[in-house]
């Protein structure tokens, strides 16, 4: 018996979850940074982040073997902002440094870049770069669009589906876009957690679709096909406002557009790590998918301070 555990953030909500869920499967004590309440009679005992008092967040991470970050938000709102989520990060990584922690998983995206004029994908290569001068053993896992239990992105395209007569698309809607499953990215960072070498690895699903495909794949998978138009990025924009005012949520912002239409949530690795197929995942969930609307800003900003935000990688919602 060891007294060893692992560390994973968000372990209460959507990547952290399938990641925390696969390692108590394997037996493995875990706990969890959050700021969630721990459900009754949870295995996992929570903390506090703690990013204002890194030494209070070393004593928590201080006899963990791993640390599994899925820590992000998926796009400023108010005092919630990408600068403020990767100085938090950074602080993370320098804390488990602190700790002795043998081995930092981080949960990135496909692409990021240093000179991206999009701030998400700017702010994951900063992260990606400091862990990687941190001098701490580490896997980078990118995924593009994470799709699984409690999915809000397809989740909310089928929601579309079912009830409008017919969908906008993005300007010529060819552009690429592969969805991994949640259960994919969970498998993927345990295995290269074991490994003891540092890489940065993708996690992409088998499929991969133009985005007209890929929206009308899921509405065929719902039964409900819908005709779709082309849109310039202004009037996507005011359709996708519109819906967010119905539903008292955000849809998509600009620069979510943005990376999809340059292809950034697709990847260059081949074979893909993912297994899982959406078409095969939608088939079965078609019951459920989409009934009822996924609220990004209810299950992500309301009721938490702004600087406490949990929300995962990828362009659709995460943790």
């Amino acid at each position: 018996m060891t007294d060893t555990f692992d560390v994973v953030t968000g372990a209460f909500s959507y990547t952290g979850r399938a990641i925390a869920d696969r390692l108590l499967e394997q037996g493995r004590t875990v706990r969890t940074l959050t700021q969630r309440p721990a459900p009754e009679g949870s295995p996992i005992q929570a903390f506090p982040f703690n990013f204002d008092r890194p030494d209070l967040l070393a004593e928590t991470l201080r006899g963990a073997d791993t640390v599994y970050n899925t820590y992000w938000v998926r796009f400023e709102r108010g005092r919630v902002e990408f600068s403020e989520a990767v100085r938090n990060t950074i602080v993370l990584i320098n804390a488990a440094r602190e700790a002795g922690v043998r081995r930092f998983v981080h949960v990135s995206i496909t692409k990021p870049s240093l000179d991206s004029p999009l701030p998400y994908f700017r702010g994951k290569a900063l992260i990606e770069k400091a862990l990687i001068e941190s001098g701490l053993s580490y896997a980078i896992v990118r995924p593009t669009v994470i799709f699984g239990r409690g999915d809000v992105f397809i989740n909310n395209i089928a929601w579309i589906s079912r009830r409008f007569p017919v969908i906008g698309v993005l300007g010529n809607g060819r552009y690429k876009i592969q969805p991994v499953h949640v259960d994919d990215v969970a498998r993927i960072c345990v295995e290269h957690a074991a490994m003891e070498v540092s890489v940065v690895t993708d996690a992409a699903g088998p499929q991969t679709f133009t985005w007209r495909q890929f929206v009308r794949a899921i509405g065929e998978g719902v039964g409900h096909p819908r005709p779709m138009f082309s849109a310039p990025v202004p009037a996507a924009l005011a359709m996708a406002r519109l819906i967010g005012k119905l539903v008292g949520d955000v849809v998509v912002n600009r620069q979510e557009l943005d990376g999809l239409m340059a292809g950034l949530v697709a990847s260059d690795q081949r074979p893909p790590a993912g297994r899982i197929a959406l078409t095969d995942w939608i088939t079965r969930h078609a019951d459920e998918l989409g009934t009822t609307w996924a609220s990004e800003i209810g299950r992500n900003y309301e009721r938490r301070t702004p600087e406490k935000v949990l929300i995962g990688a990828g362009v659709a919602a995460d943790n």
